[in-house]
């Protein structure tokens, strides 16, 4: 499979992978506002208020679990906030409350949130948070994305045959590797210094193959480490009898670190993308030499 033209094989890179799932978790969203639900209403009776820094404060003395719900109204997921100006330095605690409700006050002011929720800016808190979560939870595409391409080779795996805990095993470290098959990976492991974990471990009657799955819709830095270290893995565990390393990566983020994914390419010989999943099945990637 090596007699592969690099240029052929990287111009066949996908855009994109996203299914419907990708761009945003709405059952995570509306779990999230759920669990404050009932304390944002009670916000939602101060808005428009006429004199919100004293209704403010009688609501938090009567109903002191609303302040829970203030770091989201700032998009913030801590429970704990710093804030820093010419009257001094604050930690606000949300959860337990640690300073008085005056300061509390100024925190309101200052970050302007009783400005948004006085003004009438804002017409209901709950539809607001369902915003800010939607609008938070857009920040987890890329970790989605990593499990798209796993999901999408595991699906390969899984056409071909192989059995999950059986024959193909799912994030799945050096030292388990290690004990479950009696294989010495101290090439790999740094004489056992270093825990690396693959995606999967896939074991046929012959051979332990070691698979990293990733997809780069876009550049940057990572890439080219990425491409790098896999280079150096690849080699090392070339010198391991029974052992194989996999690669499976795509994305047109590649286009900006192609020379260190050729350099890869050049010395790996597992080395593939959706395309070359699509064309062949499991069985005929693993076993050509």
């Amino acid at each position: 499979m090596k007699n592969r033209d690099f240029d052929s094989w990287l111009s066949g890179f996908r855009e994109s992978i996203a299914d419907y799932g990708y761009y945003i978790n709405f059952e995570k969203v509306h779990r999230n506002v759920d669990n404050i639900k009932v304390e944002l209403n009670i916000l939602n009776s101060l808005i428009g208020s006429k004199n919100i820094e004293s209704d403010f404060e009688n609501l938090v003395n009567k109903y002191p679990e609303v302040l829970k719900c203030i770091p989201l109204l700032l998009a913030v997921r801590a429970k704990e906030i710093y804030a820093i100006d010419s009257e001094g330095e604050f930690t606000y605690n949300f959860k337990k409350p640690n300073l008085s409700v005056e300061q509390y006050k100024v925190f309101m002011r200052k970050t302007g949130l009783f400005d948004l929720i006085e003004n009438h800016i804002v017409n209901n808190l709950v539809d607001y948070a369902t915003g800010v979560e939607t609008g938070l939870d857009s920040n987890g595409r890329k970790n989605r994305g990593g499990h798209l391409m796993e999901n999408l080779v595991e699906s390969f795996i899984k056409k071909a045959g192989f059995i999950k805990d059986k024959t193909y095993f799912k994030e799945m470290y050096i030292h388990q590797i290690t004990e479950k098959w009696n294989i010495d990976l101290s090439a790999i492991s740094n004489q056992g210094k270093t825990e690396k974990r693959f995606d999967y471990v896939v074991k046929t009657p012959n051979m332990i193959y070691g698979i990293e799955t990733n997809f780069y819709g876009g550049g940057g830095s990572k890439l080219n480490e990425t491409a790098r270290s896999y280079k150096t893995l690849a080699l090392e565990t070339d010198t391991i009898d029974g052992f194989t390393f996999v690669w499976f990566t795509d994305g047109k983020g590649w286009t900006s670190a192609r020379h260190n994914l050729e350099e890869t390419f050049d010395v790996m010989e597992h080395i593939y993308s959706i395309a070359d999943l699509e064309s062949k099945t499991i069985n005929e990637l693993f076993e050509e030499k």
